[in-house]
């Protein structure tokens, strides 16, 4: 997996293109009638029961705008919210807020979205040993947010990229000749280039999954488009020799039947492609006597 400093870079690079993007030469909208010394309050409102997700990022946001800034936390990452519930309140330059708050809106709706989404699909894995991933299934740009929501959500994450593990799917094996070179060549590259990388190995079928363990040093075999049937088969065969996971054709009618076959993973790109965003808003408040 990537480590917290890349992470971080990422988080960053969002941040500077979204605000690049969005503001570009100047925020003519708040120049042309609130004056540059102008204060105020904003309070960010759910409108949508959920999972909330991005508090943190927001606050990056906030700061990276403007260190000035202040902000009030009232529920964090992670926590249920309803119709009404107050997340946060920002306090400090009317221009910085009003900069910052399409970039805080889209992320914290898209992330509070993929964050729901995530812990219905784990609660329909409760009891069993099997945990929900995402997949590179993710929007250009944003993934680390997104598979940041994931983790608030209660998933796990999958790779972050290609080059943080090394996968081999059906056409990596296709275009090499086959499994057992596919995997002997990627064993080679990885020690002739010191990368310490794990290595999962997708099967199409029961007869690919043998050959898999007999070329050995995979960290995780992955049961691509398989029947229950066949799933509860493969993990048989497999046992302790490597982890398993499941992918294809999984939704939440059928999870829990894959979880059951006794997977260790269920990958789903439906947990960032697939989502609605949670509607949210950030509206300006005024204290009265």
């Amino acid at each position: 997996m990537i480590t917290t400093q890349q992470f971080e870079n990422e988080l960053e690079i969002i941040i500077s293109n979204a605000i690049r993007e969005d503001i570009g030469p100047g925020d003519y909208s708040s120049l042309a009638c609130i004056p540059s010394n102008s204060v105020g309050k904003a309070k960010l409102l759910v409108k949508e029961n959920g999972i909330i997700a991005g508090v943190d990022f927001a606050k990056m946001i906030f700061n990276y705008v403007d260190a000035d800034l202040k902000i009030e936390t009232y529920i964090n990452d992670g926590e249920q919210v309803k119709n009404g519930d107050i997340v946060l309140m920002v306090e400090g330059k009317a221009q910085s807020i009003l900069k910052s708050e399409r970039l805080v809106l889209n992320s914290m709706q898209r992330m509070s979205a993929i964050a729901t989404k995530t812990n219905y699909f784990v609660d329909l894995l409760k009891g069993t040993k099997t945990q929900i991933l995402d997949t590179r299934k993710t929007t250009p740009g944003i993934r680390a947010i997104e598979k940041w929501a994931v983790k608030i959500g209660g998933g796990e994450n999958h790779r972050f990229a290609l080059y943080d593990m090394v996968m081999l799917k059906d056409n990596h094996i296709d275009f090499s000749g086959g499994i057992t070179k596919a995997i002997h060549k990627t064993k080679e590259f990885l020690q002739e280039n010191k990368l310490d990388l794990k290595i999962i190995v997708e099967a199409r079928s029961l007869d690919e999954i043998n050959e898999i363990l007999n070329a050995g040093g995979v960290y995780r075999i992955l049961i691509d488009n398989f029947s229950t049937k066949d799933t509860k088969k493969a993990v048989e065969l497999i046992g302790n020799q490597c982890l398993t996971e499941s992918s294809g054709g999984i939704n939440e009618s059928n999870i829990r039947a894959y979880a059951e076959c006794g997977v260790n993973y269920i990958s789903s790109g439906a947990l960032t492609h697939s989502v609605n965003n949670m509607d949210l808003s950030l509206k300006a408040t005024f204290d009265y006597d």
